[in-house]
């Protein structure tokens, strides 16, 4: 079996392409990156390569022959698609809309896995909580307008030329090698700091309101697993806890795992132009059609995040990669 993984260098591909070689001991697993060094991944093949280069996607497509594609590679961090709207726009369009039309050019039909989002879903009435696939999108950022592109996309081409493509929706996901831009790695790096020494016991924070689902991104890979195996094509899964916490919940959480007495103060540089007040998701269909449950409980996975944060700082060596 070949699989190819899009933005394998990236947080959750790097998770991704560790479970699918433990799972897959004898498949020839493949990566494209736009960073180096190459992660280090022995068991894979990366490829330098910018999925908005037509050229190159189909000359990639037609090396490899995958059977298998988990598209992951996006620009994904919210604030930065306000900044620069167009670059996540076609970052995030393009690359995947290069990747079936290499399928098509060449008359495969791998089992292709798109990552959409649970941004897609915006601010939505109470009565509609949790969110379930049937939810119409209501996108607050360019970065959701992408991801609601993607979606369609990927249903669009399911339907006109029959491409074998499931969608999955995930919620916010955390863990160990997130990147510092994120909640909880940049709470937990600002703890690590603290405790080594480095930085005064402050911790500089944005809207604490906001509640979220929350993951663990060992969890959201194996659903990713769970889906290409048995999901349908055509398809849109939830990848979701069903249990929201406040960010002002995640930090006390962290803090209480802190050996240092930590104050909180407010960063108004840290707030988002549009607030959404809380993303909760229902799961159930993904349940249900691949008997998918999480593994690791929301304290488990911030006490590993932290961890991961207090080797960073020890070792001076924060990732780059989103």
């Amino acid at each position: 079996m070949r699989i190819l993984i899009t933005g394998i260098s990236g947080f959750v591909g790097r998770h991704l392409a560790t479970q699918l070689h433990e799972r897959y001991p004898q498949a020839e697993i493949h990566g494209t990156t736009r960073q180096t060094p190459f992660p280090d991944l022995p068991f894979a093949t990366c490829h330098a390569l910018d999925l908005r280069d037509e050229t190159s996607v189909t000359a990639l497509v037609t090396a490899i022959q995958p059977d298998q594609i988990y598209h992951l590679a996006a620009q994904a961090f919210v604030p930065r698609s306000f900044s620069d709207p167009w670059e996540t726009i076609e970052i995030n369009v393009r690359a995947q809309l290069n990747l079936f039309l290499a399928c098509i050019a060449l008359s495969l039909s791998p089992r292709i896995l798109v990552v959409s989002s649970a941004e897609i879903y915006g601010i939505v009435d109470e009565t509609h909580i949790p969110m379930r696939e049937d939810l119409p999108p209501r996108p607050t950022s360019p970065y959701s307008v992408s991801k609601v592109t993607q979606d369609m996309l990927a249903l669009q081409y399911y339907l006109s030329h029959n491409l074998q493509v499931m969608r999955a929706r995930p919620f916010n996901h955390f863990g160990p090698g997130q990147n510092e831009r994120f909640v909880a790695p940049a709470f937990a790096l600002q703890i690590a700091q603290i405790e080594a020494n480095l930085n005064p016991p402050i911790i500089q924070v944005g809207d604490l309101s906001a509640k979220r689902d929350f993951t663990d991104v060992r969890d959201i890979v194996n659903a990713y697993r769970l889906i290409m195996e048995s999901g349908t094509p055509g398809a849109v899964y939830n990848v979701a806890s069903g249990v929201a916490h406040s960010i002002a919940h995640l930090l006390q959480t962290l803090i209480g795992l802190a050996n240092k007495q930590i104050e909180v103060q407010v960063d108004e540089s840290r707030l988002r132009p549009v607030h959404i007040p809380i993303l909760l998701g229902d799961a159930q269909f993904l349940r249900n059609s691949t008997g998918w449950a999480p593994q690791y409980s929301f304290e488990a996975s911030l006490q590993d995040v932290l961890e991961d944060c207090r080797q960073r700082v020890q070792s001076g060596n924060l990732p780059q990669s989103l």
